[in-house]
């Protein structure tokens, strides 16, 4: 599976963005790898990198990451090896054995649900809840329609619908200029998609999916409430799929999902939702530090410490 956070579209993006981005690649690995800020001060960022084939590939791409960050100046290293030539169960050891420790906390999902596409999109279609495919298949008789776009431009249906859904909810969406930025980097060069549920012309809802080499992800969805009850959302994300396996991809990407056994976890109700269009949990061997400068990243987990016990 191909990681879109280490393809070269996102690090266009994160160009686009202001960000300084760093990508190397030699036998066997590559990474993309961006410098942020962060209370340590300058930190490399390798987001679901580095990629590589063997653990003796991993320690190359380790050993050019550090280079990358003496010579920057950055504090630390922060890692996530989904696909590093080791497993998820092998991952602590082994990163703990090259100076390693775990992140305060993960930045990407540590556990993902990934739909399959291979064989016929059927039998993608049977592993779903009965009420999920009936709704793709019906929902067209009480006018509801979809389509694709891939004009920057129409990132507006999506902000509006995203502003209603923080309303309503409570939470804070990233940034209309994040989002725009993003789509004006990923549209046009057709790594990035939007898809837009129309009743009778209308939007009532809107996804934005990234595209790596044979991976779709679904990264952003929004609905307008006052339609809730014709569950476009539903039907849409299952078009999105079906235009993955129209484009030639193997999978798609729900992103993250709650751990099994955490049913009050903030992400449960949205990982049901997940689950009913079939798949299979991933799960990766989360985030983790490579200290550089070990006095100040010392100074910073310290500092850290302190604050969280005064909360």
């Amino acid at each position: 599976m191909e990681f879109f956070l280490q393809s070269p579209a996102w690090a266009d993006v994160q160009r686009a963005l202001g960000r300084t981005v760093h990508e190397e690649s030699g036998p066997g690995w590559h990474f993309l790898a961006v410098e942020e800020k962060n209370p340590a001060g300058k930190v490399l960022y390798a987001p679901y990198g580095p990629v590589a084939e063997s653990v003796e590939a991993f320690d190359a791409a380790l050993a050019a990451l550090r280079g990358i960050a003496r010579r920057s100046g950055a504090v630390f290293v922060r890692l996530e090896p989904v696909s590093a030539g080791f497993g998820v169960d092998e991952a602590p050891a082994l990163l703990a054995a090259r100076g390693m420790q775990p992140a305060p906390a993960n930045q990407q999902p540590e556990l993902s649900w990934i739909v399959d596409l291979e064989g016929d999109f059927k039998d993608v279609l049977a592993s779903m809840k009965p009420t999920n495919r009936n709704l793709y298949r019906n929902i067209h008789k009480k006018g509801v329609t979809f389509r694709s776009s891939q004009d920057p431009a129409e990132i507006s249906v999506l902000l509006d619908f995203l502003h209603m859904t923080a309303a309503r909810n409570g939470f804070k969406p990233q940034s209309d200029e994040y989002l725009s930025t993003v789509a004006a980097s990923l549209l046009p060069a057709g790594a990035g998609t939007l898809f837009i549920a129309e009743l009778e012309g209308t939007p009532i809802a809107a996804a934005f999916a990234y595209d790596s080499a044979d991976t779709r992800t679904y990264a952003h969805a929004a609905l307008d409430d006052t339609h809730r009850k014709l569950s476009a959302g539903i039907p849409l994300l299952v078009t999105l799929m079906a235009d993955a396996k129209d484009q030639g991809l193997k999978h798609v990407d729900l992103w993250g999902v709650a751990p099994e056994d955490q049913p009050d976890h903030k992400w449960a109700g949205f990982t049901a939702f997940k689950k009913s269009f079939g798949g299979r949990e991933v799960a990766y061997p989360g985030t983790w530090d490579l200290p550089v400068n070990k006095l100040r990243y010392g100074a910073y987990q310290l500092a850290r410490k302190l604050r969280d016990k005064l909360h």
